[in-house]
């Protein structure tokens, strides 16, 4: 394998913050400034610095895959932006949402052309199997919102539903960004499995730790309301885990705020999570899947590349 210099993951961010500031743009100009303004609004890039790790862990360039990589982060921001219209948000990453700004028409029509750009430019660039394997993705992202609407206050949803939601959701994109940059990269049937499997079991820690952050941190740091999961009736991972333990009173609570009958208890229905369990039992699920990411990269040689990709699983941790 070729040895190259060593890069760390901030000059991968600022790879791909260069790329999005100096050559992304769309035949439409609207649609063009909407995402652009999406995108200034900030954001961890973890999808895109997955696809380049992943074909740095195979001995290639980052440099070669850019448009790779910005793709995995612009399918991400086409899912937020039809999120965002879906959830009926005001916020996302601490600005007005999309749909605030352009309304709700521009919003579905920007999400609905940059999905189609994309694919436009994927057919045309690469081969068999990277658009299958990123149509199949976007299928499988479309069918977890739609088994998450359906989820909506279900107290019974068991954990199994749940993690199917969340794979086809969040994991799928993250899978398939490694598993696109391990292709791209050269890699191995062995390597290309590993590293798609990495994705994928960061991805459900990546979405637990969001559900978790919704009840923990603050409103400036999360970019939106505390709570905001609850007071939309989603059944995330520590309410489904406090619900299992908890007593007859507390359950009749939770029911009664998702109903809407206890509307602006949002803090006391998060201590009684707390209370059973349902954050602690969070974080012990997260750290499992973090693992199991960091044990699926047990088949690639060690590299900076390899190196970095532990450290974003040991990141969810902090």
């Amino acid at each position: 394998m070729i040895q190259r210099k060593p890069r760390t993951d901030a000059s991968l961010y600022s790879l791909v913050e260069d790329f999005f500031r100096n050559t992304f743009t769309t035949d439409n100009p609207l649609i063009t400034e909407a995402i652009r303004r999406m995108l200034a609004a900030g954001g961890k890039r973890l999808r895109p610095r997955m696809t380049l790790l992943a074909a740095e862990a195979n001995g290639s360039a980052a440099e070669e895959h850019l448009h790779l990589a910005a793709y995995m982060e612009l399918i991400h921001v086409a899912t937020l932006i039809h999120d965002d219209v879906v959830d009926n948000a005001q916020t996302r990453r601490g600005v007005n949402a999309t749909a605030v700004d352009y309304g709700n028409r521009i919003s579905v029509l920007a999400g609905d052309y940059l999905f189609a750009w994309i694919f436009k430019n994927v057919t045309a660039q690469y081969q068999h199997p990277v658009p299958n394997i990123l149509s199949a993705t976007l299928a499988d992202i479309c069918d977890g919102e739609v088994l998450q609407l359906r989820a909506l206050g279900n107290l019974d949803l068991p954990v199994s539903a749940y993690i199917e939601i969340v794979m086809k959701k969040t994991a799928s994109l993250f899978a398939a960004s490694a598993e696109c940059g391990a292709i791209m990269g050269g890699g191995s049937a062995l390597h290309i499995k590993a590293l798609r499997d990495f994705g994928l079991y960061y991805g459900i820690a990546f979405q637990m730790l969001d559900d978790l952050l919704d009840m923990t941190a603050d409103a400036q740091s999360l970019g939106k309301p505390v709570g905001n999961d609850l007071a939309e009736r989603k059944m995330t991972i520590p309410l489904i885990l406090a619900l299992s333990r908890a007593d007859g009173a507390t359950r009749e609570m939770v029911e009664r705020f998702y109903t809407g009958r206890n509307r602006g208890r949002t803090a006391e229905v998060i201590e009684a999570i707390g209370r059973f369990g349902g954050l602690d039992g969070t974080r012990e699920q997260i750290a499992q899947y973090a693992e199991r990411a960091q044990i699926s990269l047990a088949p690639l040689e060690n590299s900076p590349a390899k190196t970095e990709l532990i450290r974003l699983a040991d990141a969810l941790l902090d």
